[in-house]
């Protein structure tokens, strides 16, 4: 029997007490890892009624209903961050890996329950794959917040834009890893290579930056 909503209060117990006990920014980040942690609860029931209401196969409900609903809902808490607090945009990174970070924690937490936990290097696999890819998505989206939001008329098309890019990456990962041998095996890697070549960007646009 699945008690995820169980999980979720012993994950997010000690979070809310450091959200009562924490002022400032690292309140406000552990407020974005427990959104995360609950964008995953409710994706769960999202993703399972549509799968029951349209009857649909595991293929298909990790292809198609999963990557939408999780990255919306992961999209949602830093959106309301933006629309109401209107912080600074280098501000916003920080909010969308913490809930990438809570919504894999979770995510990975009841898997291990569900499934075998023995075999700890395909736990590993999984952990820096499902991790890494969620991360990513959620840099994915950080990145239209950060060159778009500047710009009225890019908003809302950029945001929508770079939330279908994050959806069918996730889509491609969860297709990949579905397979059996290596094309399983090439789609856990796919996140961390996508993250080494972020960050070997990032240093590149530092070194060619003239503030450096």
């Amino acid at each position: 029997m699945n008690y995820i909503e169980n999980i979720y209060i012993c994950l997010a117990a000690p979070l809310l007490v450091a959200i009562m006990c924490l002022r400032g920014t690292p309140r406000r980040l552990m407020i974005f890892m427990l959104s995360g942690m609950t964008a995953c609860l409710l994706s769960s029931y999202i993703s399972t009624f549509l799968t029951m209401y349209y009857g649909t196969d595991r293929l298909r409900a990790s292809v198609e209903f999963a990557p939408s609903v999780e990255e919306f809902m992961k999209l949602v808490p830093v959106l309301f961050y933006l629309i109401v607090f209107l912080p600074k945009k280098e501000n916003v990174a920080g909010g969308c890996i913490l809930t990438a970070i809570g919504f894999a924690t979770f995510e990975n937490v009841c898997y291990l329950l569900e499934n075998d936990a023995s075999n700890v290097v395909y736990l590993l696999i999984r952990g820096f794959g499902t991790g890494a890819m969620h991360i990513i998505t959620g840099m994915i989206l950080y990145l239209g917040f950060y060159y778009l939001w500047d710009q009225v008329w890019l908003r809302i098309a950029g945001t929508l834009g770079l939330l279908c890019v994050a959806i069918v990456y996730h889509a491609i990962y969860n297709i990949l890893v579905l397979q059996t041998g290596g094309i399983a095996q090439v789609g856990y890697v796919i996140p961390m290579i996508t993250a080494v070549a972020m960050v070997v960007f990032q240093k590149m646009k530092k070194l060619q930056s003239p503030d450096t």
